[in-house]
């Protein structure tokens, strides 16, 4: 099918996947309509699709994707289903918002890039922590030259679990297709590709220290650019204390992303610039209290790439250099999820 036909009527979105970040992304459509809701336990479709007159809730999430009243399909799935409900909806013409990591490996992704290049349907990808207001603005003070020529970037990103967390589906590797890594680790390796570029060389560590499960609950990342600059980062579910902290080191300031809000902490941003004396630093930092926005100002923006035509910043290249990174560090940790 070829690419749907978009006029001056609202658009309309199925979700596919009514869990919680499903949820979450019906309350982010902005000016879109929630047409329809599919998902394996038809009770969960049946609630989200109560919270909007008219939206229809299925099981077949094939069934949601036909629809002619569906322009968008948002893919909000356990990992093992994201890249072939994707594949289904671009082959159907539709656009789409993939939830990160939009895969369990590269090789699940590689027909679904090849069938939106075919087919010229818009596909973004959930990195939706480069939406987050102090990331709008440290990209905003990288791209002005706030910090000069940039050096390497550290990142750390942990959560403790809950009771049972070894039980759930992220700790099934068939479902999600590895630990800590695949999960918030994307994150960490997006936000660092976003800022320094594709990475040449790989290496890290994955290990399972704390939880009773066959994924790894930590990874240590060591990336480096063509250029020599490099991403240094950590992601852990044994962080008994949630953590967020991101930095961007230039050769004369330094950027400092701190908190994401609610368990993580206020959400900062401290602007460290360097003196010609050089000693203590002058310091400039912004908070924002008002809680997470990213998931609108993330949609909004996909509703532009459709409007304009322009592929998303967050798309499928960008997922797959990040699946290509978690792949490697598996390989090398002995976690050989897809030999």
């Amino acid at each position: 099918m070829g690419v749907v036909n978009m006029s001056e009527r609202q658009m309309g979105v199925a979700i596919v996947g009514c869990g919680l970040i499903g949820q979450k992304r019906a309350r982010a459509l902005g000016s879109a309509r929630l047409a329809a809701c599919a998902d394996v336990v038809l009770p969960r479709a049946q609630t989200l699709a109560q919270t909007v007159p008219s939206a229809v809730a299925l099981a077949d999430w094939r069934e949601a994707i036909a629809r002619p009243d569906v322009d968008i399909v948002i893919v909000a799935t356990t990992n093992n289903a994201l890249a072939e409900v994707t594949l289904g909806a671009v082959q159907a013409g539709k656009h789409v918002l993939v939830e990160k990591p939009a895969a369990r490996a590269t090789a699940e992704l590689r027909p679904v890039i090849e069938a939106a290049e075919q087919t010229g349907v818009r596909v973004r990808v959930g990195f939706n922590h480069r939406y987050h207001p102090a990331f709008i603005k440290a990209r905003e003070l990288v791209e002005a030259g706030a910090l000069d020529e940039l050096m390497f970037v550290r990142g750390r990103y942990g959560h403790g679990g809950r009771v049972g967390y070894d039980r759930e589906w992220r700790a099934d590797p068939a479902l999600s297709g590895g630990g800590e890594l695949i999960d918030q680790g994307v994150h960490l390796i997006d936000l660092a590709r976003w800022f320094l570029g594709p990475f040449e060389d790989v290496a890290g560590f994955a290990h399972t220290y704390f939880w009773e499960m066959p994924v790894d609950d930590n990874a240590f990342l060591l990336l480096k650019t063509p250029g020599q600059q490099v991403a240094f980062l950590h992601v852990s579910c044994t962080e008994w204390k949630n953590l967020f902290s991101f930095e961007i080191y230039g050769r004369n300031a330094k950027l400092h992303i701190e908190g994401l809000g609610g368990s993580y902490g206020v959400e900062r941003l401290s602007y460290y610039r360097m003196l010609p004396e050089m000693g203590p630093p002058d310091t400039t930092i912004w908070e924002y209290p008002r809680g997470d926005d990213s998931w609108q100002r993330e949609f909004a923006e996909f509703l532009d790439d459709i409007r304009l035509q322009r592929v998303p910043s967050a798309n499928l290249t960008a997922a797959y250099d990040a699946l290509a990174v978690v792949e490697k560090i598996y390989r090398e940790s002995g976690y050989d999820y897809h030999a």
